[in-house]
């Protein structure tokens, strides 16, 4: 399934299935990953059915299942050029949003 043009519904979705997918290829029961993770079963059952979770509860599942370092490349800035690589630098040093001209 291609996420770059599914409606975020989907996308949490596909996100819970391969959590799902993953607690079956490693066989852990739900209610022993969710005790693992220190979620209630019904969090994780809701992450695996919808997707529709906290950030804290996929990553707690995440965690338990020993997949934390599928997350190190998540919003990794891809540089291409010299050009992108002198902008992400630049931003990298920014601290603040630029402030908006007053009109």
């Amino acid at each position: 399934m291609s996420l770059d043009i599914a409606p975020t519904s989907e996308i949490l979705q596909a996100l819970g299935q391969r959590v799902r997918a993953q607690r079956l290829a490693q066989g852990v029961p739900q209610r022993e990953l969710a005790q693992m993770a220190g979620l209630s079963l019904g969090a994780l059952r809701k992450l695996e059915s919808s997707g529709r979770s906290s950030l804290e509860t996929l990553v707690r599942a995440v965690q338990a299942l020993g997949l934390v370092n599928e997350l190190e490349d998540l919003f990794v800035l891809k540089r291409q050029s010299i050009a992108q690589m002198e902008q992400a630098e630049a931003v990298g040093r920014r601290q603040r949003a630029p402030r908006r001209k007053s009109t």
